[in-house]
This record gives C-alpha cells, sequence and structure tokens, in this order.
C-alpha cells in the first residue's frame, strides 16, 4: 500500500523539473536567503533526479562532488514533495547543522510550511530518574564530576530539550554523563517516576507529528537493529528516506547488525544489581558477594589476553590462553547472578530490570564455543572476534553482508530512498556501494565538482620513497614532507593510516620545527577534542595538524588556512581484521578476488574522502601529496588516479615549491 499523501503511480519524467530550475535560478528564491549563492549546473540536475525519485517512489544512488551543495539539493524537493521525510546524516555535527541551518534556510526561502524535529540516541538527552539517582548517590570519581554535576542541576531546570550538547560547559565526553542518562538497558519505561516529563519521550513525540525528522546513521541502525530509539515508530509513515554521507551506512549498519557483549557492560551490569539489590531487597541475598564472583570472572576473561590493544578471530584463539575455561567460568556465574534475580525480582522494577539485562547478555555469550572452527560461522553469514582493550574485552559476532538484512528492511511500503555522498563511486562505479547495501539494479547517478580542479590544485607523489613496509617509512616521509611544509607557510592537515604514525609525525615534526626555527603551531589528534583543534586550526592561519581517520572525512576548513593536504599511504584496512579475513575468504571461495573487488575499492573511497579535505571553495588554491609509491608502480594505481580530482600532477618537489610561491 502507498505511503500518504504518495502517488500511485509513477509521476511524468520532469514533472518539477520547470519549478526546480526556478528555484535554484539567479532569480529564484534561494538566492536572497544564501549569502554566496549562485547557480550550479550539477546542483539543479541532482535536484530533478531526487524529485523524480520521490515523485516516483524510486531508488537514487547520488554521487555528487565537493562543492556541489548536495544538501539544498534534497533538501529543496524533500521539502517541497517529500511528504514525511527522514534524513540521515554521518555524524552528530552534520545533524545539529542541519536542524539548526541548513533547514530553516531552505525552509524560510520557499516558505515551505513544514514541521521540523531533531532525534538523537538517549544517552545524548539527560535522564531526570539516573540525575536525581546519581544526586543522591554521590558516586563521583573526580572532581570535575562534581563541578559537572552540579551544572547538568541546573540546566535541566532551564532546557526544553535536555540535549547534552545544548549545555557547552561540560564536555561531550565527561565521564558524568554515563551516569545521568539513560541505555536501553536502563530505562525505566512507562514505570518511571519521571515518565511524562522525560526527554528522550518529548523527542519522539515531536519526531512523530514532524514533517521532517533528522536522526543520525547510527540511531538510525540501532533502532532497525534494537527497536529502541523512536525510528521504527517512524518508518511506516515515512514517504522519503534521505541518509546523507552515505558512504559511512556499509561500517554503520554493520556495528548494530552485529552483537557485542563487553566485560564493561558486565561491570555496569553487577555496579546496579548491587545498587538495587541494596535499595530495595537489603534483607535478602548477600548482594556484594553474588556480583563479586560475576566482576571476578570477567576481570580474569579480560586478563587471558595480555595484550592492551588487538583483535583476533575465534579460530585464531589457542586453546592455552585460559580465555574458553574463563568464559564459561563467567556463563556459570552470570546464570547464578540470574537465579538470585528471578527469585528478587518481585520486589522492584529496577530489579527484574537488572534480571532482563542479565538474560540478554548470557544470550549473547551463548554463541561463544570452543568447538567452531574456521573463520566464519553460521554458514558463511557472520564472523566471532574478540578485541582487547586497556581494561575490557569485547566478543563481537558481525555479520559478513549486511546487504540481505538491509533489503529485508527496505522491503513493504513503498516509499523513496536516497543515499548521496561525495564518495560512492571508483572510478564512476558504484557497484561496491551497491552490493555492500543491497542496491543492485538500483538506479545511481554522478554529478561533478563545480570546482576547477585543474586550476585550483596539484597532486604530489614525490619520487624515491620505500615501500610502505620499509623500516623508516614515516621518517622518510617527514623528510620528504618538511619542505613543502615550510613551502606552504604551514596551512598543512598530515593525514595517517595509523594512530602510532600520527604520534611518531607528530614527535618529528615537533623537533624539525624548534631546530629550523619554524614557526608553524602544531596541533595534534587526542591532544584536544576534534572540534577544538579545527577552530583553532582556523583561527592560527599557519597551523599543521596531525590526525588519522576522524579528520580524513566530515571536516571543512575554508580559505588559506588550509592549502596542503598530505596523506601518508594508501588507507587500506589492516590485514589481520577478522572481519576483511573472513569477508575475503568467502568472496575467493565465490571465485572473486577479495582484493580488487573489496580491499580496493574500500581503500579508494577512504582516500577520495581524505582528499577531499584540500579544495572547499571556489577560491581555494591547494596540493594534494599523496606519498604512497604503491599509486605509480603497482598495477591497481590507475584506479585510483582515475576515482581522485583531475588536478594537475606532478612527481617534481620543485613545481610544488614553485606553487606556493605569490603570484
Amino acid at each position: 500500500m502507498p505511503a500518504e499523501g504518495a502517488p500511485d503511480q509513477a509521476a511524468p519524467a520532469g514533472k518539477y523539473d520547470a519549478e526546480i530550475d526556478r528555484l535554484f535560478s539567479a532569480g529564484g528564491p534561494l538566492a536572497p536567503s544564501v549569502g554566496a549563492f549562485s547557480p550550479r549546473r550539477s546542483q539543479t540536475e541532482m535536484a530533478k533526479s531526487i524529485a523524480q525519485a520521490i515523485a516516483d517512489q524510486k531508488t537514487l544512488i547520488a554521487e555528487a562532488g565537493t562543492g556541489t551543495g548536495k544538501t539544498f539539493a534534497y533538501l529543496v524537493p524533500a521539502l517541497l514533495w517529500g511528504g514525511k521525510t527522514i534524513v540521515s546524516t554521518g555524524t552528530k555535527n552534520l545533524q545539529d547543522q542541519l536542524f539548526l541551518r541548513d533547514i530553516p534556510t531552505v525552509r524560510t526561502a520557499l516558505r515551505a510550511p513544514v514541521s521540523v524535529a531533531l532525534l538523537k540516541g538517549r544517552s545524548n538527552y539527560v535522564c531526570h530518574y539516573h540525575l536525581e539517582r546519581t544526586l543522591n548517590n554521590g558516586r563521583m570519581t573526580s572532581r570535575d564530576d562534581v563541578g559537572h554535576l552540579r551544572e547538568i542541576s541546573r540546566f535541566i531546570k532551564m532546557t526544553s530539550s535536555g540535549d547534552k550538547a545544548e549545555l557547552t560547559k561540560v564536555p561531550e565526553n565527561a565521564t558524568i554523563w554515563n551516569l545521568v542518562t539513560s541505555t536501553r538497558d536502563t530505562c525505566m519505561g512507562a514505570e518511571c517516576q519521571y515518565y511524562q516529563d522525560c526527554f528522550v519521550m518529548k523527542a519522539r513525540r515531536e519526531a512523530q507529528q514532524a514533517d521532517v525528522v533528522v536522526v543520525n546513521h547510527h540511531l538510525f541502525f540501532a533502532d532497525v537493529a534494537l527497536k529502541d530509539t523512536g525510528v521504527a515508530e517512524l518508518l511506516p509513515s515515512a514517504n522519503t528516506i534521505i541518509f546523507d554521507e552515505a558512504h559511512q551506512l556499509p561500517d554503520t549498519a554493520t556495528l548494530f547488525f552485529g552483537q557485542t557483549v563487553s566485560t564493561s557492560q558486565i561491570l555496569e551490569l553487577c555496579r546496579d544489581v548491587l545498587a538495587e539489590g541494596l535499595a530495595h531487597a537489603r534483607g535478602g541475598p548477600d548482594w556484594a558477594k553474588v556480583v563479586t564472583a560475576v566482576e571476578k570472572a570477567a576481570r580474569d576473561l579480560r586478563l587471558t589476553f595480555p595484550q592492551d590493544s588487538m583483535r583476533m578471530a575465534l579460530a585464531q584463539i589457542v586453546p592455552s590462553s585460559g580465555f574458553f575455561p574463563a568464559l564459561e567460568t563467567l556463563k556459570e556465574q552470570i546464570a547464578a547472578m540470574i537465579d538470585v534475580l528471578e527469585d528478587q525480582a518481585a520486589r522492584a522494577e529496577s530489579i527484574e530490570q537488572c534480571r532482563v539485562r542479565a538474560v540478554e547478555l548470557a544470550a549473547g555469550l551463548d554463541a561463544w564455543k570452543p568447538e567452531t572452527k574456521g573463520k566464519v560461522v553460521e554458514g558463511d553469514q557472520a564472523v566471532l572476534w574478540v578485541e582487547a582493550f586497556s581494561s575490557s574485552l569485547q566478543l563481537h559476532k558481525t555479520p559478513l553482508s549486511i546487504a540481505p538484512i538491509f533489503s529485508n528492511q527496505r522491503e513493504g511500503t513503498p516509499r523513496s530512498w536516497i543515499f548521496t555522498s561525495a564518495t560512492l563511486a571508483v572510478k564512476n562505479d558504484f557497484k561496491h556501494f551497491s552490493a555492500q547495501m543491497g542496491l543492485e539494479g538500483e538506479e545511481a547517478k554522478n554529478w561533478p565538482s563545480p570546482f576547477n580542479y585543474e586550476q585550483q590544485g596539484l597532486l604530489y607523489v614525490p619520487s624515491g620513497l620505500p615501500e610502505p613496509n620499509a623500516f623508516g617509512y614515516t621518517d622518510a616521509v617527514v623528510d620528504c614532507a618538511l619542505p613543502v611544509i615550510e613551502a606552504a607557510g604551514g596551512r598543512t592537515f598530515f593525514l595517517c593510516t595509523t594512530i602510532r604514525a600520527v604520534k611518531h609525525v607528530a614527535e618529528r615534526l615537533r623537533t624539525e620545527f624548534a631546530a629550523r626555527g619554524l614557526d608553524f603551531p602544531l596541533f595534534v589528534q587526542g591532544e584536544r577534542g576534534r572540534t577544538e583543534l579545527l577552530d583553532s586550526f582556523r583561527t592560527a592561519g599557519n597551523a599543521v595538524l596531525v590526525g588519522s581517520q576522524s579528520f580524513w572525512e566530515g571536516v571543512d576548513v575554508r580559505g588559506d588556512a588550509l592549502s596542503l593536504v598530505i596523506i601518508d599511504k594508501m588507507p587500506f584496512a589492516p590485514p589481520d581484521d577478522p572481519v576483511l579475513a573472513a569477508r575475503i575468504d568467502v568472496m575467493e571461495k565465490q571465485g572473486m578476488n577479495g582484493f580488487m573487488h573489496h580491499t580496493l575499492p574500500e581503500a579508494i573511497i577512504n582516500l577520495k574522502q581524505g582528499a577531499g579535505r584540500l579544495i572547499r571553495d571556489e577560491t581555494d588554491r591547494g596540493v594534494l601529496m599523496i606519498c604512497d609509491p604503491r599509486i605509480i608502480t603497482k598495477s591497481y594505481g590507475r584506479r585510483v588516479w582515475q576515482s581522485l580530482p583531475p588536478f594537475k600532477r606532478t612527481r617534481v618537489q620543485a613545481e610544488v615549491i614553485e606553487f606556493f610561491k605569490p603570484k
């Protein structure tokens, strides 16, 4: 049955073309509302294709080069003709930008009578119940927590949304947030005394009534997998679903369609069992003894892996590690705790809730058995692997392909699905993304960037560098980069593929800048928050920022502050990644080449994201320096070249130095 307000049959081709030409023209309504608006053919044509997909309730995969203005290209048809629309973004930052800036601008310009709501995951909203509990229990771990808690107590009396993004005085990653927000496991639901005032429920009610709802990918897929975030209630009535930054979808969906049990979750459950047991059933069992046995078993399981950071497939775990005996002990202790919770559950809703959480965690551990052989379990459908951190161990069950799961989610009510990003294709070929998402056979289009890359930029691949696996490779890259950074006057993003490389590059640059008397401020990922680093980088005007994955995408620095982007090497996934190894194993059993069909396309799409940081405006100029010699020496290098923007290209350092000289 068609979604409410949707047409019963395909709309005539080009039904909205004339109206879109008018809206995006120099004399149209958008021009006075947008400071530097100028008509762009790519943007107008993209808007027409999206309008047609909306009218026909079809799927469209839309790659639009940097500077196309894809946000307005999908917002204009969505606000005018999209019916109930869900827009899902790659990050919470982009989500806020859409809700606070872009949608209000377009809505005002078009005088579109649409209501808009912002919906985030529950961990973004202060929870009245958990705030009160934390204030009463006083379980503070630091002096900062005490001050932050005071700020949150004031905030909850003034805010109408409860969204922690509004409270800038408390850092987003402050540990106190874990104690004053709820999770699906710890929410009391309708039993909560604060249910009517709940910020999560208020946000969901507003989303139900709004014409346009802005979410993010994590929220969308957490909901599809867990039925927890309110999106499930929105989907039946949605006519149009738009995914911006759609290149992130395969990884996000994989995360949520899989299952993870961590020792941290188990320890958190133990903390809550002890608190609720003592609060509501003090005369019952010895609660401290019950939880101590589980906590010890969880910590013992973590200690079966001595490393602080590692990933390992199930088949790689050696019997002598003690992992499986420790796992069996943990299962037994959780089972014993469940028995106690079942006996006491009638005493309080919160104890029953702890029992439900314990049962779910026990079910997640059941898949882990020592007899499983090979890289893949369950008929090539999933892979089991562990990941160790300094104080926790995560047990993952990850689907090898989300295509069948996501295809299943898209069946049913006819509606339009729009997938857009600057990086979805490899050399104008969308097969990799389409296969990952189960979108084979759907329409895919590409609109080039309006930027004049040949005039605005230079692609430099230095000669003489060793292979990336050679000893001293990172030092050779820094040696090669230093004269270029100096010629550029700082103004550099130095993007690395590993955190280890970030640290090494930062140390070398700090030493070299001091030795050479170069007064370039140096900003390093991890030393401060991403937003603060970017603000400082823009303000400085001659800085060098060294970062890894979080700076490869979703970062917009326009103008002279960024004129050089250095990429240390091709961003291939680590070969020891258990999920990648299992996927390639399955592909090769099917007669495909795992490297050419999966590893290389993934790396090219990531590289395009990194390269996209350089030219962000019609007046930007700069150099993209890719240090990896494999782009030249390997047969697959041609595919890499052809997927990058059409910059002028050179291998001669003198030409790069010349490029930076004042004209």
